[in-house]
């Protein structure tokens, strides 16, 4: 299962997936071409550490908090 964290306004997307090989989440970063084209895979809290301040960090974090009741 996959699920859109953000699309930037150039095209960019991140997704919440699954490793394919370890089944652990992860953080897909699909850029454009002209973004360098190179999707990778990022550990959540390495994502997290990496600088919570952009949109797609905040996305993140948003949905997570809608896994917490009060």
């Amino acid at each position: 299962m996959t699920r859109v964290l953000y699309e930037s306004a150039n095209g960019d997307v991140w997704r919440l997936v699954h490793d394919p090989q370890s089944g652990v989440p992860m953080v897909e970063h699909k850029p454009t071409a002209s973004s360098g084209g190179r999707t990778s895979l990022i550990e959540i809290g390495k994502f997290l550490r990496a600088g919570a301040n952009g949109p797609e960090h905040q996305a993140l974090l948003q949905l997570i908090g809608t896994l917490v009741k009060d």
